[in-house]
């Protein structure tokens, strides 16, 4: 339970992250919704990637480099997840902010995230 816990709060630190660019990305430059959340989403990768390494759930007994490597396909393709959730929301209900997509998409990549980084990356 510790884990998750950890886990969540390394979760919410990267959620910070990418909230906080993809609002700087939209208000400051003439980027759309969707790219926006390519720049801020991989930022809050690397962010998330370090913060799960040291604090959630402690390095793997990998070399680094094959680590991240891992640790980057599981959170490709919960990003996948997660951002076809925001687009297809966006798709849907276009008025809707894309903060709250972007929530939306990371409550649905969660689980996901979750299982792929204590069963595969950090096992």
């Amino acid at each position: 339970m510790k884990v998750f816990l950890r886990f969540m709060l390394v979760g919410g630190t990267g959620f910070v992250v990418d909230a906080a660019l993809l609002w700087l990305i939209l208000h400051v430059t003439s980027i759309g919704p969707l790219p926006a959340r390519l720049i801020s989403s991989s930022c809050s990768m690397f962010v998330t990637w370090m913060l799960n390494r040291n604090f959630a759930f402690g390095p793997s007994d990998r070399k680094v480099l094959h680590e991240g490597a891992i640790y980057g396909g599981v959170t490709m393709i919960a990003s996948m997840v997660n951002f076809t959730t925001y687009a297809v929301v966006l798709f849907l209900w276009p008025t809707t902010p894309p903060l709250l997509a972007m929530l939306i998409g990371s409550i649905v990549a969660t689980s996901f995230s979750f299982t792929g980084y204590s069963r595969v990356v950090f096992r």
